[in-house]
């Protein structure tokens, strides 16, 4: 079911996935999801969101706003706030749809979009279950990238953002190299950023609205996030979290450690055998095992 939810003076662009065999005269429970930095609702999202409908669970995938088929401009902004607020907006337009109950809506995260999520969900107590799969720490991640520290990429952001204006020319870039050749060229042998090249940027995963390209000026926002700060005194919702089993070396591990020793009212913690980061995207034994415990967590908590 296709949706076009009202965000300020934008929309967000987003499907709902139903349950086969609905019973009309029950409002249903919803899960909105949120999915990773750079990736478009046909992907990831869609994975999750239509195994969560065949196990009888609404499921909610969108663009962010500034990216995939969502509206506003600067086109390829990934502010973390906004993406939050996104996930608000998109429980708006929830509540107000006949035969949803306003009071049984929970959110699923994976990997960036798990930050987001549980970021949100400290503080918008609508969402009564938070699920996430590999949540990823992007500010933390943003900060480790930075081969002299983040104050120093700040200060040439700083001055990258004045030459924007001067010019009037937005800076942006890619998120991964653009095709498989590159990356060969570029000598990159890392295992997880072999594969998540192989997913975004060939036939496996590639999707026309999903640009790999990030504008530079929201890095400066990505620098100074905290995707768990205050969650061991705001997040009460009860939280499943799956992770890969290698994680090893990706911040996924100790971002996925951090988060359950800081909330509040951990459920359980399942390890997928086997799993890579990215293969939690769309590798059917791995994500059917995430979603069949998702789909009990949801069903009970909501």
């Amino acid at each position: 079911m296709h949706l076009s939810i009202p965000r300020g003076p934008i929309e967000l662009d987003a499907e709902l996935h139903l349950p086969y065999g609905l019973d009309a005269t029950r409002p249903l429970p919803v899960v909105v999801l949120s999915t990773p930095g750079s990736s478009v609702k046909e992907q990831i999202g869609a994975n999750y969101a239509s195994r969560l409908a065949a196990r009888g669970i609404a499921a909610l995938v969108f663009d962010p706003a500034y990216q995939g088929q969502s509206g506003g401009e600067p086109r390829d902004l990934e502010d973390p706030y906004q993406r939050g607020e996104d996930i608000s907006y998109a429980i708006d337009a929830l509540t107000a749809l006949p035969g949803i109950d306003p009071h049984r809506i929970g959110v699923l995260g994976i990997c960036a979009g798990g930050g987001y999520a549980i970021h949100t969900a400290r503080t918008d107590h609508r969402i009564k279950a938070v699920g996430a799969v590999d949540p990823g720490e992007i500010g933390a991640s943003f900060r480790s990238f930075q081969a002299d520290g983040p104050v120093v990429a700040l200060d040439a952001m700083a001055d990258a953002r004045l030459e924007e204006v001067r010019t009037g020319v937005l800076h942006r870039d890619n998120w991964l190299p653009d095709t498989m050749a590159e990356a060969e060229a570029a000598g990159i042998s890392d295992i997880d950023l072999l594969q998540a090249i192989r997913y975004y940027r060939t036939d496996r995963g590639i999707n026309e609205h999903s640009t790999n390209r990030r504008l530079s000026r929201g890095d400066t926002l990505l620098l100074g996030y905290d995707a768990f700060h205050l969650v061991d005194q705001l997040m009460t919702q009860p939280l499943l979290l799956i992770l890969a089993e290698n994680l090893e070396g990706t911040g996924f591990d100790t971002a996925g450690e951090r988060l359950w020793k800081l909330a509040p009212n951990p459920v359980e913690r399942v390890i997928v055998p086997h799993a890579r980061h990215y293969e939690m995207y769309d590798i059917p034994e791995y994500v059917d095992a995430a979603v069949d415990r998702l789909a009990t967590f949801y069903a009970d908590k909501l």
